[in-house]
């Protein structure tokens, strides 16, 4: 398998023998599993399985190199606020695009569930195709049934091959049930909401893994042969009804690969204990002659004190470099335990700029920072910020990989070396584009938290502000401090002339002057409170004056961590589709707020996106399951970007705002996981599961009070993008993901949100609405289909809610009647969306006791064998 995969552990907790044994059990058979369901293509050869740091030490622990919590492919983890144990794969991009993570809860891997989900080495593959290949689901539960276009109701599943029995339970006294079979709704022709589509446990089926792995025929992908194209399902949706098995073949991990010729399967893959040591940091910091103009210096200045002092989590190992054309070590690793060792290193940071730039010599000397004090470069990070250009940057390149340590790159400035993306794509870190003033810095320096997981220990930030004030003026704002937050909360003031006045108002009354913030002795012009204890919850108010004639800059940044160890903060956190974009490919901007692996949903989430002159463009973030947005009300807010403005690199910051009490947390199960199958028919008997456990949405525990969160999503680079200017349109309108047809009585009623003309910005400037008998398989099929008069359609704005209905004249229709119907969507430009997925409307009007046998299945009582619960073990 192309690439190593990383398994992160939880906190610990008893039976951890057992759980590791388990995660092990479960990779080597899913390896196997995996390399026949891949016709011999690939298989799991190396696993590294992070161990937490609160565990005791062991000398099998390796120390990691770039493997972190936050990079890795597989979490086990409690879930918070318990909403139950099926895994899933956090999975929000395109179709064919890799996933997030796939999450697994102690409580699974600790408990024997194979009658429900199948074999954990099944499940796994089910949920590393999710992850790895982008493919989908290929059930429903929203939609469980369809009618072909053989006109039988079919559950909804990939290959039909696969067979069941469709019923509705009564209640099972004394643990046998009476079932009787499913009728038909008399609005929607389906089956009714209850029924259930049990599948026979013997089956002859191969495929597929992505509906039921549980299956013990299962052992294939659906292809282009055996794919149910008719499906209402996920997969169907998102990839144009595309096999998975194809979607697969097309990923990168199949290029130039051949089924392997040995007869034996793989080897068992081999495990590794990687155990991170404590955080090593070194910042190394660019001093030459450029960094004197535009207060560059200062600025840097000031984002690593903030850094230093707000960031940086209290017993790490913190060292600082600083370089022109040579490097000097200003501080050996110095572990951070008070103000006093914050002082010994701020009082280093440069005061004067000159000479040259030489990255490679400021690199190395990290490196002897590092080892000096006996540290391991492999897994230490460093931070390097430069604004310079450096012929001779390659030539380390090598030593970078070597050292196995993470760099994470700040370009300050438009002449930073275009290099600097290499160093941190080649070591897995972060990478940061800072323009003229410092919130740019200080957002990035604040998103350099610890990757180890503990997100109780990270800082948050809930504000960062540049204002420009005119002479003599007052400029006031308010920023919540929610309940979540609230201990180490610092507030930072900077200016460019004269320290402004300061008035802090707390929620309660409690004021702070401007002689309560302590400015740093440096004269680096900013001054820091402090707030004693835990911040309390609520708005906070300031009010800063500028004393000063002059028009000034004036910056507000509020940083602060978790208020409990046990409860997780609300985070959010940002990133583009890809580091870079080549026009006119569009890109997408992805936003994730969430508490714990809840979703936080009903926000206002807002991108700004900078170029390196400064240009600003500012997007609206969308969880409405339309245009970029993959899934409704999963916590991911999306959009597409389109307003280039020349090439080079780009900034993104996103400010995630929780207001007037409508923020809620999602308590739904998570989509993209593998299906919990109720039960089984075997030898004429119902074998039922244990009823999945219900999930209700508790509104006291669902809702959340007003906050605000603040996170830099790193940058990305242009290239092929025309000059600022006018441009004609190269962007179609969006694709539209989620349309709905129904009769009423006898017209067709659709909706859908509407697209952009860009995209998702803007207005369409009309629809193609086409309608036929048969289904719509090919584009050539929609082209061929009847063209529905939409004359009095005039489009909405992108995001809005469009409904429109109308009568198919030119049909005959009666009881029965199926219409496939589909839409595009044209800009002004006469650009053409792609088509959107079909959707069924069906006329039924419902017989007297009308009924559907279901399979040949003609018995109306049958007798259940109910399996007893699973024990499921306490996980500390």
């Amino acid at each position: 398998m192309p690439g190593t995969s990383q398994l992160r552990t939880p906190e610990c907790y008893s039976r951890v023998f057992q759980h590791c044994l388990n995660l092990d059990e479960m990779v080597t058979e899913a390896s196997t599993y995996l390399f026949h369901a891949t016709k011999r293509r690939v298989y799991f050869r190396n696993v590294s399985i992070l161990i937490p740091m609160t565990w005791k030490s062991k000398s099998e622990y390796f120390i990691p190199k770039q493997e972190s919590y936050d990079q890795a492919d597989v979490i086990v983890a409690n879930p918070y606020l318990k909403y139950g144990d099926d895994p899933y794969t956090l999975q929000y991009g395109r179709c064919g695009e890799k996933g997030k993570y796939i999450h697994f809860t102690p409580n699974f891997l600790l408990t024997n569930n194979f009658h429900i989900y199948g074999s954990r080495g099944r499940v796994f593959v089910h949920e590393w195709a999710h992850l790895r290949w982008g493919i989908f689901d290929e059930y429903n539960v929203d939609q469980p049934f369809y009618i072909s276009r053989k006109n039988t109701i079919e559950a909804t599943r990939c290959s039909t091959h696969i067979t069941g029995i469709n019923v509705v339970f009564k209640k099972c006294p004394g643990g046998s049930c009476i079932t009787s079979l499913c009728r038909r709704d008399s609005q929607t022709g389906l089956y009714e909401a209850k029924c259930t589509f049990l599948p026979k446990k013997s089956q002859t089926a191969k495929e597929s893994i992505m509906f039921m792995p549980s299956l013990h025929s299962v052992t294939e992908f659906c292809t282009e042969k055996t794919h149910n194209t008719e499906a209402p399902n996920l997969q169907n949706k998102m990839c144009n009804g595309k096999s998975t098995w194809d979607v697969i073949m097309n990923s990168v991990d199949f290029q130039n690969t051949s089924p392997m010729t040995e007869m034996n399967p793989p080897t068992h893959p081999t495990f590794s204990l990687l155990k991170s040591k404590q955080r090593v940091v070194c910042l190394v910091l660019d001093k030459s002659g450029s960094m004197s103009a535009e207060d560059r210096l200062f600025q840097m200045n000031q984002a690593a004190e903030l850094y230093l002092i707000q960031v940086i989590e209290k017993g790490s190992l913190v060292g600082m470099v600083t370089f022109d054309s040579v490097a000097e070590i200003q501080n050996h690793l110095t572990r951070i335990t008070d103000d006093n060792v914050y002082q010994k290193i701020t009082a280093k940071l440069p005061q004067v700029a000159n000479g040259g730039t030489s990255i490679c010599r400021g690199l190395k000397a990290g490196f002897q920072a590092i080892i000096h004090s006996d540290q391991s470069t492999s897994g230490s990070e460093i931070i390097l910020l430069t604004d310079g250009e450096d012929n001779e940057i390659n030539s380390c390149f090598e030593d970078v990989k070597r050292s196995g340590a993470i760099i994470h790159t700040i370009a300050l400035g438009p002449s930073a070396a275009k290099e600097l993306e290499t160093l941190s794509n080649m070591t897995g870190g972060y990478r940061f584009f800072a323009n003229k003033d410092i919130t740019g810095l200080t957002n990035a320096f604040s998103r350099i938290s610890s990757r180890s997981g503990s997100i109780t220990q990270q800082a948050i930030q809930l504000e960062s502000k540049a204002l420009k004030i005119t002479g003599r003026k007052r400029v006031n704002g308010t920023v919540p401090v929610d309940s979540t937050v609230g201990n180490d909360t610092f507030f930072v003031v900077t200016w460019t002339i004269q320290k402004p006045e300061i008035v802090l108002q707390d929620p309660k009354g409690k004021k702070y002057k401007t002689s309560d913030f302590k400015e740093d002795k440096l004269n680096i012009r900013s001054a820091r409170l402090q707030i004693p204890g835990i911040a309390e919850t609520g708005t906070w108010t300031y009010s800063l004056l500028n004393n000063h004639a002059s028009s000034q800059m004036l910056t507000v940044t509020v940083t602060t961590r978790a208020r409990s160890p046990t409860i997780p903060p609300v985070i959010a956190t940002a990133h583009m589709s890809q580091h870079t974009a080549h026009y006119p490919s569009p890109m997408i901007v992805y936003a994730q707020v969430s508490q714990g692996f809840l979703p936080v949903l009903g926000i206002s989430v807002i991108a700004i996106i900078e170029t390196e002159d400064g240009h600003q463009v500012t997007l609206e973030l969308w969880d409405n399951g339309a245009g970029a947005d993959t899934v409704k009300n999963d916590g991911i807010y999306s959009r597409y970007f389109t307003d280039y403005y020349g090439n080079g690199r780009y900034s993104l910051k996103v400010h995630a705002q929780a207001r007037n009490n409508t923020a809620r947390l999602n308590l739904r199960q998570p989509q993209n996981k593998v299906l919990y199958v109720p039960g089984y028919v075997e030898n004429g008997k119902i074998i039922l599961n244990p009823p999945r456990p219900e999930v209700k949405d508790d509104l006291a525990k669902a809702k959340i009070e007003d906050f605000s969160r603040l996170t830099s999503g790193g940058s990305f680079t242009v290239s092929g993008a025309p000059p600022p200017g006018n441009h004609p349109s190269v962007f179609p309108p969006s694709k539209i993901t989620d349309l709905e047809a129904k009769f009423k009585e006898d017209y067709i009623q659709l909706s859908w949100t509407a697209p952009g003309n860009v995209l998702d910005k803007g207005k369409a400037n009309s629809y193609i609405i086409r309608i036929s008998k048969s289904f719509m398989d090919r584009q050539e099929d929609f082209d061929n289909a009847t063209l529905v008069n939409t004359s009095n359609l005039i489009p909405k704005e992108a995001g809005s809610k469009e409904n429109f209905e109308f009568k198919p004249e030119h049909f005959r229709v009666e009881n029965g009647t199926k219409f496939y119907i589909s839409v595009q969507a044209i800009n002004e430009a006469n650009l053409i969306s792609e088509v959107s997925h079909i959707v069924q409307a069906i006329k039924f009007i419902p017989l007297p006791e009308d009924s559907v046998h279901d399979l040949g299945t003609k018995i109306s009582e049958i007798t259940l064998a109910i399996l007893g619960l699973p024990m499921i073990f306490s996980v500390f």
